[in-house]
């Protein structure tokens, strides 16, 4: 009896999850614009941003709390009838240029964009230095 019930939980379980909202979906019901040209901009401008919380996501993508609350801040400027720059540029001036997904480049993101060639450069003389280390051991020793 145990082993039916089990497997009768199991077929439930197994028809039940593919129809359940996928917990990918960051935006909830009350998060969306009736106007399918309105929602696609929104969609769109939240791709552009990032969360602060959760390292690589943008707040298309996040669940947290931040993510949440920048989102309903940024529909309820669209429904006031801002565009797209008033949105972004009040975003920027509010959390700075880490919440944008493409930053910027300038002077004060210098380092952020030259921050990977940096370290390969780095990694790159270190490398050579021990290549050089170890065939100067080898002709040392073959003498």
């Amino acid at each position: 009896m145990k082993i039916r019930f089990a497997f009768l939980l199991m077929l439930v379980a197994a028809v039940a999850v593919p129809l359940a909202p996928s917990a990918f979906a960051a935006v909830t019901v009350g998060e969306t614009f009736s106007n399918p040209t309105m929602e696609k901009r929104a969609r769109s401008l939240q791709r552009q941003l990032r969360c602060l919380m959760c390292p690589g996501e943008s707040i298309d993508e996040s669940a947290s709390p931040f993510a949440n609350d920048v989102r309903r801040l940024m529909r309820q400027q669209m429904a006031d009838g801002k565009n797209d720059r008033q949105i972004l540029d009040y975003l920027v001036e509010r959390y700075g240029d880490s919440i944008l997904m493409k930053p910027p480049v300038k002077p004060t993101t210098w380092l952020l964009w030259l921050a990977p060639f940096l370290v390969l450069g780095a990694g790159g003389a270190v490398a050579a230095v021990v290549i050089k280390k170890a065939a100067a051991r080898d002709e040392i020793t073959t003498l």
